[in-house]
């Protein structure tokens, strides 16, 4: 859904609800069959587990579509879940002819076990260790980062110190874990990257319904208008953030 501006160089839409629910009817058929191969995942009895709940692993799978980076880095990977998402993005964002790779960073290698190699042939890379002692294995044009692992005040800060700056601008970016209340926890990651966010002026979308209930509660309209509402997971509260990189 990139745009042009008057001078002729392209845009991208501020990521908030509306432009959320209109990716959700833009790639309704890839997210729905998407959804199917995670039902079928989850219930395969193999170990995955899920940690996103289903409107973020939604908007997770849909910004990746739809944006179609060359690169997708996420830290912390666990059984797979938010992988299978972002693989599948990828696979499906290669009927426009480019093709995207995952660079995984996790302290285990759990999602090594459970990812189906089909998704992960020639697309992932795992990185067994700490992202923070392995800096110069990132690749040096990412399209999209994916954090969701150490939820402390001191990982916050070193990504905020060390990792954000190597991000280009404009770079979609989704922190999980912030909004499982009204506000962040005291001392927490969370309440880190949200007083960043602030202090930059840069706005972030959120569909978690102890924040922001009346988004959530649009983007589950437009599920159930476009038959997408069955639940592919017990649905809890999509705690997870969405921003571009300033």
């Amino acid at each position: 859904m990139t745009r042009t501006n008057p001078a002729g160089r392209p845009t991208v839409p501020p990521i908030d609800q509306r432009y959320a629910a209109a990716l959700y009817r833009t790639h309704r058929d890839a997210l729905a069959g998407a959804r199917a191969a995670q039902r079928t995942l989850l219930n395969a009895g193999d170990g995955a587990k899920a940690q996103l709940d289903d409107i973020e692993a939604e908007l997770t799978y849909l910004f990746v579509r739809d944006r179609s980076p060359g690169t997708v880095v996420e830290l912390g990977a666990l059984h797979g879940w938010s992988t299978t998402w972002i693989l599948r993005a990828l696979h499906d964002a290669d009927a426009d002819g480019r093709r995207g790779e995952l660079h995984s960073y996790d302290l285990i290698d759990r999602a090594t076990r459970t990812v189906p190699a089909d998704l992960a042939d020639g697309r992932w890379t795992f990185h067994h260790g700490d992202v923070r002692g392995n800096l110069r294995e990132l690749p040096d044009d990412i399209g999209y980062l994916f954090i969701d692992a150490a939820h402390t005040a001191g990982f916050a800060r070193w990504y905020l110190d060390r990792l954000f700056p190597l991000v280009p601008s404009g770079t979609p970016v989704s922190v999980h874990d912030v909004f499982h209340g009204r506000r962040p926890k005291p001392f927490s990651e969370g309440s880190v990257i949200t007083s960043w966010l602030a202090e930059e002026g840069v706005p972030y979308f959120t569909a978690s319904a102890a924040r922001a209930p009346e988004d959530h509660a649009r983007l589950m309209d437009v599920k159930r208008e476009l038959g997408l509402d069955a639940a592919v997971r017990t649905p809890r509260r999509n705690p997870m953030i969405f921003f571009r990189m300033p």
